[in-house]
């Protein structure tokens, strides 16, 4: 199964705690816990992401769709990383999330990526999901 990890920090103190730990060790925390995922064989795509000023939300009502630039929303609503893994169960995943070096005021949220498979197989547009997954033109893993 697929899990993707999402990193969040839900207050300002794990912000400021980010902004002012050396970046060279931000980086070497990261990469011991990727690689001990990529050894462990569970990892298959992760990344850090930009600050939201560099962003945008598109939302969608009964008009033309709205944007907004970022920064926008509460700290709490915005993810500043993930990691994609294939794992044997929820519990797999969970487990692989409370490694993570997050320090106080970080949340981690789990969720199963959904494939092809949970959905009817004779629908067209999930038949063509598989071909294009097949023909390399998507990537699903």
């Amino acid at each position: 199964m697929k899990y993707m990890l999402i990193m969040r920090a839900v207050d300002q103190a794990a912000v400021d705690t980010f902004e002012n730990t050396d970046f060279n060790e931000i980086i070497a925390a990261m990469g011991k816990y990727n690689e001990s995922m990529i050894e462990a064989g569970v990892m298959v795509d992760g990344a850090g992401l930009s600050d939201a000023s560099e962003g945008a939300v598109v939302e969608f009502g009964d008009d033309d769709p709205v944007v907004t630039d970022g920064p926008y929303g509460e700290l709490r609503e915005l993810f500043n990383g993930f990691w994609m893994l294939e794992v044997s169960s929820k519990e797999e995943a969970i487990e692989w999330a409370k490694r993570a070096p997050l320090g106080a005021g970080s949340q981690m949220e789990i969720r199963r990526v959904t494939g092809p498979e949970d959905f009817p197989q004779d629908n067209e547009w999930i038949q063509k999901e598989q071909q294009w997954i097949e023909e390399g033109r998507v990537g699903r893993g």
